[in-house]
């Protein structure tokens, strides 16, 4: 491992973390594409793992309302559990073949669909039945591609949630999905245990800490809509990019 391999990961999560502390998400999202270009998906996602997990753990339990919502979205957070298990048990994970192009077509869908700035609207009476629907499917994309955003992230922000509500129900279930995804990482990728690989996930907290520093601060700088514009934007390049790359010529 080189240098400037260390040197470009530590970046990416600095950048990764910037937008996790500008938007309150993007962490794995951001990590996950980043990373990709440097190594295989099942190796990034195993490096993002303990960040993700601290982050939106942090991210949920400092909210104002945690029980209210757990009580709400429990059952989301549950299915979405099952969806990861079920995304890498049966669809082959990480590790599948696929894994690559479908984490490409993930990021370019959701980069666009943020700069088409999309807004629908969930009826309160319909909450209870799509929210397994919703969380099942996003599950089943965490497991395949170690990214947890497409459906639910336009789902939870379809509900019309106050921001406070919004973004401790994204860090809840972002939380159960990773740790799901941590499960299956555990039993079908054997360098997860390995404890260098365990050491620098850990390592990464440092540069993603740096950056929600940074991004919180960006926050006040920067309009949220020029940033957020800026984000997506390179989501959908960076998703093009690795659907491309992941296509066979």
């Amino acid at each position: 491992m080189t240098l400037t391999f260390i040197l470009a990961i530590i970046v990416i999560f600095v950048l990764a973390g910037a937008v996790k502390g500008a938007t309150g998400m993007g962490l794995p999202t951001l990590g996950m594409g980043l990373l990709s270009l440097l190594m295989a998906p099942a190796d990034a996602a195993a490096l993002l793992i303990v960040p993700a997990i601290l982050t939106n753990v942090i991210q949920f339990a400092t909210g104002p309302r945690r029980g209210a919502v757990l009580r709400r979205f429990w059952l989301l957070g549950v299915f979405t559990i099952l969806g990861t298990l079920a995304g890498a048990w049966t669809l082959g994970g990480l590790d599948s073949h696929f894994a690559p192009a479908l984490l490409g077509a993930t990021l370019l869908v959701y980069g666009l669909f943020g700069l088409a700035k999309l807004q629908f609207h969930t009826p309160a009476r319909l909450e209870r039945w799509l929210s397994p629907v919703m969380g099942l499917a996003s599950g089943i994309l965490t497991g395949t591609t170690g990214v947890t955003v497409m459906p639910v992230a336009p789902y939870l922000q379809s509900l019309d949630l106050d921001r406070e509500d919004l973004v401790q129900a994204l860090g809840l279930d972002f939380t159960l999905s990773t740790f799901a995804l941590a499960v299956t990482l555990s039993m079908d990728f054997t360098a997860l245990s390995d404890a260098r690989v365990a050491l620098a996930s850990a390592g990464a907290l440092v540069p993603a800490f740096i950056g929600m520093e940074l991004g919180k601060r960006l926050r006040l700088a920067v309009s949220q809509a020029t940033f957020r514009a800026g984000f997506f934007a390179a989501l959908a390049l960076l998703g093009a990019n690795t659907l491309v790359r992941a296509l066979p010529l």
